[in-house]
């Protein structure tokens, strides 16, 4: 079962609240979408939470969400689970520092690109 945006929204304060101020896991600095390499990847501190990509839906929608005139790749654009690039997405917490990071992969004709963003409770849309 995929997590919805109260779920997310939920997880985000919890590890907002608890949350070290620095790790290892270079995470904390991904306010927007950062590009990375597969070996830049904290594999050994990420325990996956669970999936925003719905079971029922073989292509989800490349549609966004800015209400407010934000871009995909503003540290403000809002987090809607339903929208692009959200519904792609995988959700990770770092074991060290305890930050919940969304994760997905875009793929483009010739090319693979990881990409994470740290979850900001406050922009998750409900």
């Amino acid at each position: 079962m995929p997590l919805n945006a109260h779920e997310l929204k939920q997880l985000a304060e919890t590890a907002e609240q608890s949350a070290e101020p620095v790790c290892g896991c270079w995470l904390h600095r991904t306010q927007a979408w950062e590009s990375f390499t597969e070996d830049r990847w904290p594999a050994d501190l990420m325990e996956r939470l669970g999936t925003l990509r719905a079971d029922d839906i073989d292509e989800p929608t490349f549609e966004e969400f800015h209400p407010h005139g934000t871009r995909y790749d503003a540290v403000d654009a809002p987090i809607s689970v339903a929208h692009f690039p959200f519904n792609r997405c995988d959700v990770f917490r770092c074991t060290a520092c305890a930050r919940l990071v969304l994760r997905y992969t875009e793929f483009g004709g010739y090319y693979v690109d990881h990409r994470a963003r740290r979850v900001d409770a406050a922009l998750v849309s409900v």
